[in-house]
């Protein structure tokens, strides 16, 4: 039972991330302190050093997480359409829709690249894109995979920021959708 000025969060750490979540949103993924992740959650300053023991825990484990969404992404838009281009699409869709994760994805200076499970995570991404890659272009898979998430992955930074033109219009979807077909008839 829970006494007049505590409060009980049933999964902390979820709790922790998804302020971690909201933080990075408003600020970008250095624009917030443990102190503040824990204001924001409404728990004690010291709850997130329990749960993360500093800030590059928290970003290894939004990293970890980001990466495990990635795959599970890219893998259902495999199975469910059986098309690179869908995947790459996937790709984008996941960047725009979680682009705090995305934003710490790749900056590895900012979490601990060595963690097992964000390893296991981020490999399991990648295989997702290699096994696209190789659907469409046995040979050459490195080459192929290379120019696959660079366009990708450029394409929803590009968005992201802002710096495409205006007349691309408003869905990012369809705009993906033309940019990897030019890329799948390219391999």
């Amino acid at each position: 039972m829970s006494t007049k000025g505590s409060y009980h969060h049933g999964d902390l750490r979820r709790t922790l991330l998804d302020a971690a979540v909201t933080a990075i949103t408003d600020a970008g993924p250095a624009g917030f302190s443990l102190r503040e992740l824990a204001r924001r959650a409404g728990v004690s300053h010291a709850a997130p050093v329990h749960h993360f023991g500093d800030k590059a825990g928290v970003l290894t484990a939004l990293a970890t997480e980001g990466f495990d969404k990635l795959a599970e992404t890219l893998a259902e838009a495999a199975e469910r359409t059986g098309s690179f281009a869908e995947v790459g699409v996937a790709y984008v869709r996941f960047a725009i829709g979680h682009r705090a994760h995305f934003e710490v994805m790749f900056r590895p200076e900012l979490y601990r690249t060595d963690d097992p499970a964000l390893t296991t995570a981020r490999e399991r991404a990648n295989e997702v894109l290699v096994s696209g890659v190789r659907s469409v272009r046995p040979e050459g898979v490195e080459l192929g995979e290379i120019a696959a998430w660079s366009l990708v992955h450029g394409f929803a930074t590009l968005w992201l920021s802002g710096a495409l033109p205006a007349d691309l219009g408003r869905d990012p979807e369809s705009a993906a959708r033309t940019i990897t077909g030019m890329l799948t008839k390219g391999l």
